[in-house]
């Protein structure tokens, strides 16, 4: 089965948002460039992971490769909205971060979640999408923050997942 390889080398904008009320929110992970927007479906552990890792990756590169100059970015000031249209391209099953020395850029790379539907066809002969965003140090420093602070305005105890609890007295 064919797979579709996606490149935003650099990104323009890179955000984490959500669609649908809470408890039935369908969290996104979207980019784009001035030629398309990506949409990707992610869970909201993905989320949460994807922040803790890029701030374990900011602090270690902040250390081992000082960048000359940051620059300034204003998450309060930059629109970290998800873009119309949101139309998602797969839903991930994994990510990861990597680092190039060179550029001083990030790549985000994210891997199409498969599900093997026909019985006759194997799960070796299937390849997954996969979607590369590049980023500076700003932009991917706005999306970990984006992502915890997206993560955090759910239902405060996430457990109860939208059903409904009896108390009795």
């Amino acid at each position: 089965m064919p797979n579709q390889e996606i490149e935003l080398n650099p990104v323009d904008f890179i955000t984490v948002g959500t669609v649908g009320p809470k408890g039935r929110r369908l969290f996104h992970l979207q980019a784009g460039d001035e030629h398309q927007i990506v949409s990707l479906i992610i869970e909201k552990e993905q989320a949460r992971a994807l922040s803790e890792a890029i701030g374990e990756m900011l602090d270690d590169l902040d250390t081992r490769f000082p960048a000359p100059v940051e620059r300034s970015f204003d998450i309060g000031q930059t629109n970290m909205e998800l873009r119309d249209p949101i139309e998602p391209v797969f839903r991930v099953s994994q990510m990861g971060l990597g680092y190039d020395e060179q550029r001083d850029m990030i790549v985000l790379v994210a891997q199409e979640l498969l599900t093997v539907e026909e019985e006759d066809v194997s799960p070796d002969e299937i390849e997954p999408s996969v979607v590369r965003l590049w980023c500076d140090r700003a932009q991917i420093r706005a999306l970990g923050t984006r992502a915890q602070e997206v993560v955090q305005s759910g239902r405060p105890d996430p457990r109860l997942n939208g059903r409904l609890v009896f108390y009795w007295t």
